[in-house]
């Protein structure tokens, strides 16, 4: 099982930082058909010669979209020491490896999925629906407190119909805000999945309501034909607690 704790350190709080992605050269691999679907073909070709794939498989992390977060943090330097993190929808795991990294020592880290997720060190995995009805007091008692951090990768199953697949991830988001208005701390952030073009009109309206900053990023791992980005709304004004 991957390890969380200073496997390739480098920055502050015992998190990973400088991995190279891209910097060595890797011969290009062409996938044939083989009975595949088309779609299926192509993803597969894109997998074995994306460099943030290469790069996740080097550093002994869980995926590839843990470079999204890595980046984000470098911008926006919302991890840190002593801090704790909820980790909505968070298999197989990428995310939680880097929170508990970047919050070490004296953080604690609670990853939340309704999959089964292989355990980590310094995480705590609940294998459960993040909006049932006990959910909140379990994640409670798991952080021992309230959350400085909640963070959300989620994204239902594409559609292929852009303005379904938009719906769908801003319904995800809008829940998991209200997970983090019952457990943030005041001043905590939150970091969630949106479409570009930015959040619906209401969900901004929420989050300019309930934090001090918000503010939109896709970083360099998104994939460029991704629709993906992230809002990152910071200062936690802790109305809904």
């Amino acid at each position: 099982m991957s390890g969380a704790g200073g496997k390739k350190g480098g920055g502050k709080g015992g998190k990973k930082t400088g991995v190279a992605v891209g910097s060595g050269r890797r011969k290009t691999v062409i996938v044939k058909g083989g009975g595949r679907r088309s779609s299926s073909t192509r993803w597969l070709q894109r997998q074995l010669n994306d460099p943030y794939v290469h790069a996740a498989q080097d550093a002994g992390y869980r995926s590839r979209s843990t470079f999204k977060l890595i980046e984000l943090d470098e911008r926006f330097h919302f991890l840190g020491p002593g801090k704790r993190v909820l980790d909505l929808g968070a298999a197989p795991g990428g995310w939680s490896q880097v929170a508990a990294e970047g919050c070490s020592p004296g953080g604690a880290v609670v990853a939340v999925d309704i999959q089964e997720i292989t355990p980590m060190a310094g995480v705590i995995i609940l294998q459960m629906d993040a909006f049932a009805e006990d959910a909140i007091d379990r994640i409670g008692d798991a952080l021992a407190g309230p959350a400085d951090i909640v963070m959300s990768d989620m994204a239902a199953p594409a559609t292929g119909h852009a303005a379904t697949d938009h719906l769908r991830v801003v319904a995800l988001c809008e829940a998991a805000l209200d997970i983090a208005g019952h457990i943030l701390v005041p001043g905590g952030t939150f970091i969630a999945k949106v479409f570009k073009g930015g959040t619906e009109r209401d969900l901004l309206a929420n989050l300019k309501r309930d934090f001090a900053r918000v503010r939109h990023a896709k970083p360099p791992a998104s994939r460029s034909g991704s629709a993906e980005e992230y809002v990152i709304a910071t200062g936690f004004r802790g109305g809904n607690n």
